[in-house]
């Protein structure tokens, strides 16, 4: 999107600046969306089902896919054994992103308001985040056992370091003459946390939820494929070793709808709070 000066009418006059969009960026975006959609089915549907360049057994094609996805959907209609494992995983998904929300938020403020926690914790909560979360599934497992425990607490592990990072990050945000301010007028430490910080840090916040709800999502499946239990995860490595695609596009399909549905509540949330804000929001993400 480029924006050129034009002179309109008289050259005499003051320069009138017309900004001029491009042709990509004049397409509405459900049609951009579905034109995306259609291009990326075609291609999918012509390497497998038409041209046979990838297997069955590695690709699906779309048909398939959607043969299967009409057969989960019938047996979550119907109460079947799938809705039981949805059911699972989606508390495993709440609970988890609760705990990461709670102690992501709390050690976010201790780290942004303490130097305490800027120079002794936020150290050691790098170390821990640089290491590959997914190697504590076994560790977890041993502690808590195969049922969700386990899964709870791996998937708020994954979730937590973002809303860390994004709650001290928003008590920084605060300009230094807000904060002068505040402190002119007397106003004591919680006070300013309150009604100064904690407002100006909402937009980060929210960012950090909304990155935790992808990784909650992600922590659940990963302990549920690796630690066994009754969810959608133990689901897809069952169908995975019989080698059955269709099951696990579906299945993964499905579990997208759940993981929508967090970010798309969390944004929701952030509307109602933080309706202030004016800040451009990339469309459609909250």
């Amino acid at each position: 999107m480029t924006a050129k000066p034009e002179l309109m009418g008289d050259p005499n006059k003051d320069t009138v600046w017309v900004e001029h969009v491009a042709l990509i960026d004049r397409i509405p975006r459900w049609l951009a969306m579905l034109a995306l959609a259609v291009i990326v089915i075609g291609i999918w549907d012509l390497a497998t089902a038409r041209m046979n360049w990838v297997s069955p057994i590695i690709l699906p094609s779309p048909g398939e896919t959607l043969d299967d996805l009409i057969f989960v959907g019938k047996n979550l209609v119907t109460g079947g054994y799938m809705l039981d494992a949805l059911w699972t995983t989606t508390r495993t998904v709440f609970w988890a992103f609760l705990i990461a929300a709670s102690v992501g938020f709390s050690l976010g403020v201790l780290v942004g308001e303490t130097k305490f926690g800027e120079r002794a914790v936020m150290p050691y909560l790098v170390a821990i985040d640089t290491m590959p979360k997914v190697a504590f599934a076994p560790l977890f497992i041993a502690w808590l056992g195969f049922d969700i425990a386990s899964k709870v607490a791996l998937a708020a592990f994954i979730a937590t370091f973002p809303i860390i990072v994004s709650t001290a990050a928003g008590f920084y945000a605060a300009s230094e003459n807000e904060r002068m301010l505040f402190k002119a007028m007397g106003a004591s430490r919680w006070q300013t946390l309150i009604r100064l910080k904690l407002p100006t840090g909402l937009p980060y916040i929210f960012t950090g939820l909304k990155i935790a709800s992808v990784g909650v999502m992600a922590g659940a499946i990963t302990g549920e494929f690796l630690g066994g239990g009754k969810g959608f995860g133990a689901l897809i490595r069952e169908s995975a070793s019989m080698l059955d695609t269709p099951r696990v596009f579906s299945l993964i399909l499905y579990l997208s709808l759940l993981g929508l549905a967090l970010f798309f509540l969390v944004a929701w949330v952030q509307r109602r709070l933080v309706f202030w804000n004016k800040a451009d929001r990339p469309g459609g993400v909250g």
